[in-house]
């Protein structure tokens, strides 16, 4: 899901040299976003392409059978233009937006639709804020990037039927898996599972960022192999664009490492029977107006969850 800013924070300047062979021959640089429609504010004012941070659109896909195709995880990651944070907001599967050119729908279906390029345009349109990068891994790379570093430490809002308790767990690679794919056990199904998946994040970018996983070759070079492996990226996210983001984010530690849920009003129905998440309007509204002045700080001063 956030594999790429695992290996930007966890591997730091280390990133150069064999790192850099490794991770360019790992991935694949083969999401087309195609032309780029011009992105404007809700007072008709085009937004401006660079000066208010960068913004990813980090996807993941469970590859489970039966569930191949699919994107299950949606991040807006934001990086401010003086490189002090890593600002994440998971946008459930489920809200229910208007999608370019197939009326309203859960934001998953654009996705479905359009791939990467459609989903691009749904949440560019959704935020009014361009969005710069786009990559795609899938729920194994946590797995390996988990086992990479020896386990995480991870705190769980509530237990669940994975055998996960309320409080801190330590978890290896398969345990690490169950966490972030749960869901009919938790208290609000996907909402919940969001949290978890950002909480998991968070723990291991805590952990590769350690004083002796950075310094140990041998666990900087596995976790950048489990990072990279099956990471589908832009092309405009070159392995010299993602060295840039290693050294600007290099004094990047666990406490600027923040994340919240995209606004949501509650739940609903659509017009064809199937549960949905219901836009918070004036939300949406809020967390697309400090993208653009990148003020995403304070957003996150009041939405942030705890």
């Amino acid at each position: 899901m956030l594999s790429i800013f695992g290996l930007v924070i966890g591997t730091g300047v280390a990133y150069v040299g064999y790192l850099a062979f490794t991770v360019g021959n790992n991935i694949d640089q083969g999401i087309e976003l195609g032309e780029r429609q011009p992105v404007t504010a809700p007072d008709g004012e085009p937004v401006a392409e660079t000066g208010t941070g960068t913004n990813f659109l980090v996807l993941g896909s469970d590859t489970r059978p039966g569930d191949a195709g699919r994107s299950d995880v949606i991040v807006l990651v934001h990086v401010p233009e003086d490189n002090s944070a890593v600002q994440m907001i998971h946008f459930p599967r489920d809200l229910y937006v208007d999608i370019p050119g197939h009326g309203k729908n859960k934001i998953n279906a654009a996705y479905a639709f359009g791939r990467e390029p459609l989903l691009v345009q749904t949440m560019e349109q959704l935020l009014g804020v361009r969005i710069h990068h786009v990559a795609r891994t899938d729920f194994e790379g946590f797995k390996n990037m988990t086992d990479a570093v020896g386990g995480v430490r991870v705190y769980a809002e509530e237990g669940g039927a994975d055998g996960i308790v309320k409080g801190w767990n330590d978890l290896n690679g398969e345990q690490a898996l169950a966490f972030v794919r749960e869901r009919y056990t938790l208290s609000e199904g996907d909402i919940s599972r969001g949290r978890r998946q950002l909480a998991f994040i968070k723990a291991l970018m805590l952990e590769a960022t350690k004083p002796e996983n950075i310094a140990n070759p041998i666990t900087v070079a596995k976790f950048a192999n489990a990072a990279t492996e099956n990471l589908v990226v832009d092309k405009g996210l070159t392995t010299r664009a993602m060295t840039d983001y290693a050294i600007a984010l290099r004094n990047v530690r666990g406490g600027d490492v923040v994340f919240a849920t995209a606004p949501f009003s509650g739940y609903g129905t659509s017009p064809q029977g199937a549960s949905i998440d219901i836009v918070d309007e004036a939300g949406m509204a809020e967390l697309g107006e400090a993208l653009r002045t990148d003020s995403m700080d304070t957003y996150l001063d009041v939405f942030v969850t705890p």
